[in-house]
């Protein structure tokens, strides 16, 4: 008797295949060990198009739309040359799988796709085309290596036990469908003329469009204003050092007319030093990488790294056993891991010069049930990878020194401040100065960055200095910076809560699981969507909007679809369906009310044309 195992790709069919000793080859599966394990090539099956169901609906026409099927139906994938063919790889593959599903000596099948929304809808709707009469179960686990596989092979979960995620799962593609098919449909025909001009309408895709548009506007609308600081060069006996005059928490003023008469008040006048602090501040490592912090990380530090390019070559290192499963949103361990991960980390820091510095300990910052929502953060396993591309080796050693810092002592600085008093007609006027020296390098010494030091020369409270220079600057406000992949990802992350433009604290940012613009598996695909519609565009790092893309946001009518709230809420259901607590049903409703009544507010729309090349 044989237990048929499905993979989501051929990479990881290999994987558990190794792990149970399938050393049969065969075409379309590997077998051996009283175990066969068969793939699919991602999703084998997709919705129908509007066309197949009804012929009429390949000529788009408003009296078509809104356009809800009475039961959705499948269809094998289609070619990716030519969509009226069906994809010939597909069909062979699913028909292997129908012959091994049907083997007389296969007593159950077991779904080993990715333990997501996607991988479950993946195996879901084969088994379900194919009309599986078979008992199913399903491993969980959140690595590929070969102690994880015979761990999860042990702890089966059945068939019946995923009907919530199955339901998130579908309940995800077929909102996007009908959202996508109807308001896609419907816009092209009523704001575009000409040929060629589509535009994709989606329910992550415009909310996300709108957080472009909105920083666009804020740069857009800034007004820049000047200000005004005034500094002065002092000597002591121990050297020269700068100061910047304050009163109160103020360091910056506006009017130019006080701050040159304060210059002049005490222009070349002798000073002394009045107070002097110094203390040791920690500077502990971020949490662990969730997928966005790992984008947000690479993108911004090195060149040509896109966010979809950091999933790519994190789901090849995933599928290569080298670390945990990618497309999570968690910045913390589960508990019960912990010896696994001491594991991993007694492996990894073998070669390290420093390796008895990097001490394993429980902390709550790595270890935290309440931080994990279904997988835990990304670590390395404990098999050590060899021959690398470039840029997994930038992506691996990321994840890798992330992991290690956990364990490491904190970085250490010495941040000094002085402060200069200069008598002045009637008040002392009060200068600051501030130093910052590393102590301790800590966890720091896992990467390459030199941290310069700050220096302040060796001088004391009650120091006597003498004024050398003393200058007015003029300085003006800036704008925000335009999103990033960085910025975007973490503000899709928070439905546009919480986020600095520097995008950084990422393990301070509290995340409300589910209320969110899309999931960790999704975003970057969105910010391809928003490029390859022409809605943006890049420059250097910076995402821009198209003027294509301003005019979508200004003249759509839906403003639900705009709304990050809104969005945010829909993903929060799916979330809820996902845990037990929603129904599909239920929010398939609202989706087809609220799809209904925007398509038919923009029939009655009056159209501003946002696309026309009639005239090109």
């Amino acid at each position: 008797m044989s237990k048929l195992l499905l993979a989501e790709k051929p990479s990881v069919a290999r994987n558990i295949g190794e792990a149970l000793g399938c050393k049969v080859r065969k075409n379309g599966y590997l077998e051996g060990n009283g175990y066969i394990v068969t793939w699919a090539f991602g999703h084998l099956l997709t919705l129908y198009d509007c066309k197949d169901y009804d012929a009429k609906l390949a000529l788009w026409s408003f009296e078509n739309f809104p356009y809800i099927p009475e039961k959705f139906k499948y269809k094998i994938k289609s070619d990716s040359k030519n969509r009226n063919v069906i994809d010939a790889g597909a069909k062979k593959q699913l028909d292997i799988i129908k012959y091994l599903i049907d083997r007389e000596d296969v007593t159950e099948v077991i779904s080993a796709t990715d333990y997501d929304r996607e991988g479950e809808l993946i195996s879901l709707l084969i088994f379900d085309y194919l009309k599986v009469e078979k008992p199913i179960y399903r491993i969980l686990i959140n690595e590929w290596t070969p102690d994880e596989i015979k761990r999860g092979l042990n702890s089966l979960k059945t068939n019946s036990e995923m009907k919530s995620l199955q339901h998130a799962g579908l309940s995800r593609q077929l909102a996007d469908w009908i959202i996508g098919i109807n308001f896609t449909s419907i816009a092209t025909m009523k704001y575009t003329r000409g040929k060629g001009n589509l535009l994709n309408i989606g329910r992550v895709l415009m909310p996300t469009l709108k957080m472009i548009y909105d920083r666009e506007m804020q740069i857009k609308n800034f007004k820049v204003e000047e200000f005004f600081e005034l500094t002065a060069i002092f000597e002591a006996k121990a050297g020269t050092y700068k100061g910047k005059f304050f009163h109160g928490k103020k360091d910056k003023f506006k009017s130019k007319q006080s701050v040159d008469r304060l210059k002049e008040e005490i222009k070349g006048k002798d000073g002394i030093i009045i107070e002097k602090t110094v203390e040791i501040k920690k500077e502990n490592p971020a949490s662990l990488f969730n997928l966005s912090n790992l984008q947000g990380y690479v993108t911004s530090k090195y060149k040509g790294f896109t966010a979809d390019k950091v999933l790519k070559t994190a789901q090849s290192l995933y599928e290569k056993k080298y670390i945990t499963y990618p497309r999570t949103e968690s910045t913390a361990l589960e508990e019960s891991i912990k010896d696994k991960a001491k594991n991993v980390l007694e492996a990894l820091k073998k070669e390290l010069p420093f390796k008895d510095e990097v001490v394993f300990n429980e902390s709550k910052k790595v270890f935290n049930n309440d931080k994990v929502e279904s997988h835990s953060a990304i670590i390395p396993t404990y098999i050590i990878p060899k021959g690398l591309s470039e840029d997994e080796k930038i992506v691996y050693d990321a994840i890798k020194n992330r992991f290690i810092s956990q364990f490491m002592p904190s970085a250490e600085y010495e941040i000094s401040e002085i402060i200069t008093s200069v008598q002045g007609e009637n008040y002392e006027r009060l200068f600051s100065t501030k130093g910052k020296i590393l102590k301790v390098k800590g966890w720091l010494k896992l990467y390459d960055e030199d941290k310069k030091d700050e220096l302040l020369p060796p001088v004391n409270k009650g120091d006597a200095v003498k004024m050398k220079d003393i200058k007015v600057l003029s300085k003006k406000s800036k704008p925000p910076a335009h999103h990033t992949e960085k910025t975007l990802l973490k503000a899709m992350e928070t439905c546009g809560k919480n986020v600095n433009d520097e995008g950084e604290g990422e393990e301070d940012s509290k995340i409300l699981y589910g209320y969110s613009i899309g999931t960790a598996a999704t975003r970057a695909e969105t910010i391809n969507k928003l490029k390859y519609a022409d809605y943006i565009t890049t420059k250097g790092k910076s995402l821009l909007i198209t003027e294509k893309g301003i005019k979508l946001i200004e003249n759509f009518p839906i403003k639900e679809l705009l709304d990050t709230d809104y969005t945010g809420r829909l993903e929060k259901k799916l979330y809820d369906i996902e845990k037990g607590n929603f129904s599909k049903d239920e929010f398939l409703k609202e989706i087809y009310d609220f799809t209904i009544r925007g398509v038919n507010k923009i029939k009655k729309n009056k159209a501003e044309i946002i696309c026309d090349t009639r005239n090109l």
